[in-house]
């Protein structure tokens, strides 16, 4: 479970600190984000094709990702790994390692997810609206307490209602970008795609936790 820790305490420390301070969003932000938020949790499902980036300063390594989700379920697979909520448990799966993970659901998850920091901007943030790229409004998230990570920058097609990049800078100068580069939503999908076959890990190290 190596390269899913590193990545959910890398991306995560923004949504799970903050939600005890004072924050301000201005009326413009709030009023893109909230219609964002509101257009996915209508869906009932999205598919996500993504570009994850990383660096120092600039984007030096990119990995690909696909994110299925229901308003209840969700699929992450990067670099061979998998990560299944099945509405109840929570599944690591590495190849590399021949390891999986059970565990129950904490809130830090969906660190890959494009939406992850859709509802994070309702608490421990101040929020602005701070222009455009393109087409593209972007929406600036300051962490009301310091912890490392100077801001979060959401580009939104607002037309759309969808996310379509989100940029994390941090202490140190590292970036960490998320850009999609597929959506689809309300397809059909198979019920399995959300469940875990212990059948298919015979192998493997499963530990439950």
């Amino acid at each position: 479970m190596k390269f899913f820790n590193k990545i959910l305490l890398g991306t995560l420390v923004v949504g799970t600190f903050a939600f005890s301070y004072a924050q301000k969003i201005d009326a413009k932000a709030k009023t893109i984000l909230d219609a964002v938020s509101a257009n996915y949790k209508a869906k009932k499902n999205t598919y996500y094709k993504f570009s994850y980036g990383t660096g120092n300063g600039n984007v030096t390594k990119t990995e690909t990702g696909i994110f299925y989700a229901t308003p209840s379920q969700y699929k992450l697979n990067i670099m061979g790994n998998e990560q299944i909520f099945d509405g109840k448990k929570v599944y690591n799966i590495s190849k590399e390692d021949q390891e999986v993970t059970i565990a129950k659901p904490n809130g830090s998850e969906k660190a890959l997810s494009p939406t992850n920091y859709i509802d994070e901007y309702k608490s421990g943030y101040t929020v602005t609206y701070a222009g455009k790229n393109g087409a593209l409004d972007i929406i600036k998230m300051v962490p009301v307490k310091d912890k490392g990570i100077k801001n979060i920058l959401l580009y939104i097609n607002t037309a759309k209602k969808q996310v379509a990049k989100i940029v994390k800078n941090s202490a140190g100068n590292d970036v960490a970008v998320i850009t999609v580069v597929q959506y689809k939503e309300n397809q059909k999908i198979s019920n399995s795609t959300f469940s875990f076959d212990k059948n298919k890990y015979k192998n493997y190290l499963i530990t439950e936790l």
